[in-house]
């Protein structure tokens, strides 16, 4: 799952369960993308603002970090975001301006390698050979690129299912046992540590 709110990798054997195997220790990919286009001055959702632009630019021309140093399956996204924000400061405005596009692909390429290489080795770790990904940041092409050759099979939602978080919810609930009228009436829903305040 790859969002503004989380990004994690989980092994899931059946509907009923999952065991997570790596998860977010500071900012998901989605809230790195959109403070990223923040800081280039685009609008919100920044994603795919940041996408767009990207495609003028050169991946290759800045080295925006990957949180290598970042071992296991965990992710990282302070480190990329902090790149940029310093090589829009050292370039100044004008220049930063002008290399836009390049900042924003590179920017892009770093935050897809950093998922693609951990999604690598979670797989080669587990000996799976399928792939689902979900979650806003899966409607960007160059991730969905990159992690179409990782797996035998690989699942991605179409675009515009990715940021619905309706359609999510409604294809979970499918595989939930249904609570007959009234019984439903009766759930309560908490927040994790709710329920202890």
């Amino acid at each position: 799952m790859a969002s503004g709110g989380h990004t994690f990798l989980a092994r899931v054997d059946d509907h009923a369960s999952f065991t997570v195997l790596g998860a977010t220790l500071d900012d998901a990919a989605g809230e790195a993308f959109d403070k990223g286009a923040r800081l280039l001055g685009l609008p919100y959702p920044g994603g795919p603002h940041l996408e767009r632009l990207a495609r003028g630019g050169d991946p290759a021309a800045f080295a925006f970090p990957t949180a290598a140093r970042v071992t296991g399956l965990d992710f990282s996204f302070s480190g990329v975001k902090t790149a940029l924000l310093y090589a829009i400061r050292d370039l100044g405005p004008d220049t930063a301006g002008a290399r836009a596009a390049d900042l924003a692909a590179s920017y892009q390429h770093a935050i897809v390698e950093a998922l693609a290489q951990r999604v690598a080795r979670a797989l080669e770790r587990t000996g799976l050979d399928a792939l689902a990904v979900g979650g806003g940041v899966a409607a960007n092409g160059p991730l969905r690129e990159r992690l179409a050759g990782l797996a035998g099979r690989v699942a991605v939602p179409p675009r515009d299912l990715c940021t619905d978080n309706a359609a999510m919810i409604a294809s979970a609930a499918r595989w939930v046992a249904p609570q007959p009228f009234p019984a439903y009436l009766g759930l309560d829903v908490y927040a994790t540590g709710a329920r202890d305040l």
